[in-house]
């Protein structure tokens, strides 16, 4: 059965075929990269690792190189995690993204409590000691993650948090040279959220974005990518005339484009399965379909790739709400509609194929 094929299956179970399919290859056989972001249960779940390892070429480090796991307390840092994922990714001839390097949320307490001054030599030696780590071995980096928050109401609409306060804005600018200096081969990255949604909040982020990223590239600063995550959230408008001519004036800085954290909210949807699953399908089609198409879009990453391990999840077994339900696969690792719509995205905005060297996609 072709990706067409399964594409017009629709419903989650009925899909059974997609499995043998490989959306990793189906991506780079289109021109894209496909991968997902994977938390450490990989090694404690075979059956999910097995399911990175065919359907993935690019994996994202969902918190084992985040701050407050590398460094959690004074002493030594923490690579274990990251090591491990990282020997996994090599085994399989899969690349890996670093996520995240410096974001103003998940810092350590202990870091908070430090003067200006030792939060400003934290920092650098900070990012000069987990770059040199990984240099040369690793896809990307995640140099900065969500730079805006406008609730913050800082000048800007900056996010603000222990670095905006060490350094003011600078700090990105910081991190970006000397995550540079140390590893010259790895994309730099600038993540960011909320660009998807068409209300004061997702207007302020873009602004904001395509001023920051100007400055940076009028500076010299290297940056090679700006990540947009993707969560998408129904119960925000999204304008997709609008959103192109965002991707269109970030790509006309200089800049490629990965939409780095993908999924669906379904809390808005209808309770019956099918109906909820169908409605995430569509959700994605309509954003998927003229987002690939621009030629400055180079990856999708969903965040996780089955429904048990989102973030999402977790957040309905705390409210105590039903079970959330925004990614390809479900919790028995089947894929759902979902999977057809984004095989069938990279089929539609057919591209070059994508070359590969020893796992590493370029």
């Amino acid at each position: 059965m072709t990706v067409a094929g399964l594409a017009a299956t629709g419903g989650g179970r009925g899909a059974s075929a997609a499995p043998t399919a490989n959306l990793g290859a189906i991506a780079a056989g289109n021109g894209y990269l496909f991968g997902a972001a994977a938390a450490e249960v990989i090694d404690k779940d075979p059956a999910y690792r097995q399911l990175f390892a065919t359907q993935t070429r690019l994996i994202t480090t969902d918190v084992a190189l985040k701050m407050a796991r590398v460094a959690p307390q004074p002493g030594p840092k923490h690579f274990e995690w990251a090591d491990r994922m990282l020997a996994f990714c090599d085994q399989n001839k899969i690349a890996m993204r670093g996520h995240c390097l410096i974001w103003n949320e998940w810092v350590p307490p202990w870091i908070k409590s430090m003067s200006v001054e030792e939060r400003r030599s934290f920092f650098d030696s900070y990012i000069d000691e987990v770059v040199a780590r990984y240099v040369g071995r690793l896809q990307s980096w995640d140099v900065v993650n969500e730079p805006f928050w406008p609730g913050h109401r800082a000048p800007g609409g900056f996010r603000v948090g222990p670095w905006y306060d060490a350094f003011g804005t600078d700090y990105i600018a910081r991190a970006f040279k000397r995550a540079a200096q140390v590893d010259s081969k790895a994309k730099l990255v600038l993540n960011e959220a909320q660009t998807e949604r068409d209300d004061a909040v997702g207007l302020a982020v873009r602004s904001g974005l395509l001023k920051l990223v100007a400055d940076l590239k009028h500076a010299g600063v290297k940056l090679d990518v700006v990540g947009l995550q993707g969560h998408l959230q129904p119960q925000y408008p999204h304008d997709p005339g609008r959103f192109d001519e965002f991707l269109h004036q970030l790509a006309d800085l200089g800049v490629d484009i990965y939409i780095t954290e993908f999924d669906v909210y379904d809390g808005t949807f209808p309770d019956d399965v099918a109906a909820r699953d169908a409605a995430v399908a569509k959700t994605a089609q309509e954003f998927l379909l003229p987002t690939l198409r621009h030629p400055a879009v180079k990856a999708l990453i969903c965040w996780e790739l089955a429904d048990n391990y989102s973030f999402y999840r977790g957040m309905s077994k705390y409210r105590n709400t039903r079970p959330a339900r925004p990614l390809p696969y479900d919790e028995h690792l089947q894929p759902k509609p979902l999977w057809n719509v984004i095989a069938q995205s990279f089929e539609n905005a057919r591209r070059p194929a994508l070359s590969t060297t020893n796992g590493r996609a370029h």
